[in-house]
């Protein structure tokens, strides 16, 4: 089946009705979590996980796309209402986007936002649809030393990138290696650190640790501060809410460039959205012809950050569904998610579950179309829930937690490991250590280790596989060049 047959295919899945409520659901909700600070995509799925129980997998993956491109569009009203960005992603909008609301022109910097992430959201999701298919046909020819390999790099770039220290990272990640090793050695069938709890045989679930990491540990950690988040002055949308002649001709071009630099480097392993928002930030400083703009509301600046983030969105999702790489904290929980349904994410993902994939990349069009819709009428609202007070937004959640995780398992030590989890994530959050490694250590472990014994069968013990075999080789350098190369470039900054 021919790429352009196959997203047909999806279309008249990703067109049925319930699909379409689902997707409705996720892009309503990823635009709440977005325009609320503090409360982000990868929190939100990480409280949806126990759906997975329930939910049949595509109309589940439907939801978590939209609400993961609802947040990257919503992200940007608290950034230019508020000058209070809800993601890292969406610093940079706030650069502009607020000052052109304190001018009067809210408006249309909301307006370029959202027709910006439309955009380049669209161009992310073509790319997404037609590079994804060449990728999987290169992977395809792994073999299980290749696989290891891939998911060392795996482990080392969500270690390298998802934090500030790349020694944390490697903590946590080892943290989430000794974790998944818990439960039963398929090889031998005995037990490993079940510290003769019968409830620990088949290992940890995952989505108790997810929920319990990002859910309760980021409550737990606003309880320690003792004080409500404290943004600035909500600024009024007043005037004209719609973009100006003048406004769309300075504004589309920032979109074409701002998606141009967002997928490429989201597919990344070591991508993510900041750094795009951030060159299409300083590009568009560098080709305005109204740079004395620039630092009291230019709209270039809000225009090409936005598609940047958008586009980045799509392009993190290419690395998880063709190589299972999450380059992102959301793509980690989305990766469990995968998990939990038994689905194995990477290159056979395409052949064996092509159904659920190209329906999944059919709702990113549609979802782009609803949030479209959905951004700029539901302004007024999204100002309301601003007002809403974190101590209450924290407290809900928990309860939910504590409700969904009971529920899926009927389970009191599924509650007691939830709070373990939650007290570790919380130390984690506390001493700066990122949560996303340990969630994929946990996730990865197990495959990682069948993989490397497989690969270890068929060369009879000979750990020099791993090094001669021409692409696992490869993979393994980049993963060592992930993380010496912070480290020297460190050093070359400091010598000059």
């Amino acid at each position: 089946m021919s790429t352009l047959d196959a997203l047909l295919n999806g279309f008249s899945l990703a067109l049925q009705p319930t699909t379409l409520l689902w997707g409705f659901i996720g892009c309503f909700l990823g635009t709440l979590v977005g325009v609320l600070p503090g409360i982000g995509p990868a929190l939100t799925i990480a409280l949806l996980l126990p759906l997975t129980y329930h939910v049949p997998a595509t109309s589940m993956f439907v939801m978590f796309a939209g609400i993961y491109y609802g947040a990257a569009y919503g992200g940007s009203t608290t950034s230019i209402l508020l000058n209070t960005p809800g993601e890292s992603s969406a610093v940079v909008t706030s650069l502009e986007g607020n000052k052109m609301a304190r001018r009067g022109r809210a408006g249309p910097a909301l307006a370029t936002a959202a027709i910006g992430s439309f955009v380049a959201g669209t161009i992310g999701t073509l790319a997404l649809t037609f590079v994804a298919p060449w990728v999987v046909d290169a992977a395809l020819a792994f073999g299980p030393a290749e696989y290891f390999s891939l998911m060392v790099l795996a482990l080392v770039a969500v270690s390298a990138v998802l934090g500030d220290s790349v020694l944390r990272g490697l903590i946590a990640l080892g943290a989430g290696l000794l974790f998944g090793l818990v439960g039963i050695d398929l090889q031998t069938g005995q037990p490993r650190f079940t510290f003769g709890q019968a409830e620990l045989l088949d290992g940890i679930e995952v989505t108790v640790a997810v929920v319990g990491l990002f859910a309760v540990g980021e409550a737990l950690y606003l309880a320690w501060q003792g004080r409500e988040a404290r943004g600035g002055e909500v600024m009024k949308v007043t005037g004209r809410l719609w973009l100006s002649a003048a406004d769309w001709a300075r504004s589309w071009k920032a979109w074409i460039r701002g998606a141009l630099f967002g997928f490429p480097i989201g597919a990344m392993p070591a991508g993510g959205a900041e750094l795009p928002t951030l060159l299409s930030y300083y590009t568009e400083r560098k080709l305005s012809r109204h740079p004395e703009e620039f630092g009291h509301g230019a709209i270039e600046g809000v225009a090409g950050p936005e598609a940047a983030n958008n586009a980045a969105a799509a392009g993190v999702l290419m690395p998880l569904l063709t190589l299972g790489i999450p380059t992102s904290a959301t793509a980690a929980i989305m990766l469990s998610a995968f998990e939990g349904y038994g689905i194995q994410a990477g290159p056979q993902l395409f052949s064996q579950q092509g159904g659920l994939v190209w329906t999944l990349i059919a709702s990113l069009y549609i979802g782009n179309v609803i949030l479209l819709v959905l951004n700029l009428p539901l302004i007024g609202l999204w100002v309301r829930l601003l007002k809403i007070p974190p101590p209450w937004l924290y407290a809900g959640i928990i309860v939910v937690s504590i409700g969904g995780v009971y529920g899926a398992g009927n389970s009191v030590f599924d509650v007691g490991m939830l709070f373990f989890f939650g007290l570790v994530g919380y130390l984690m959050r506390r001493f700066g250590f990122p949560a996303a490694p340990l969630i994929v250590g946990l996730i990865l472990a197990p495959m990682a280790e069948q993989s490397m014994r497989q690969a270890l069968t068929i060369s009879q013990g000979e750990w020099s596989t791993f090094v001669t075999r021409p692409l696992s080789g490869t993979l393994l350098a980049i993963a060592v060049l992930l993380l010496v190369a912070p480290a020297v470039w460190r050093r070359v900054r400091r010598g000059r």
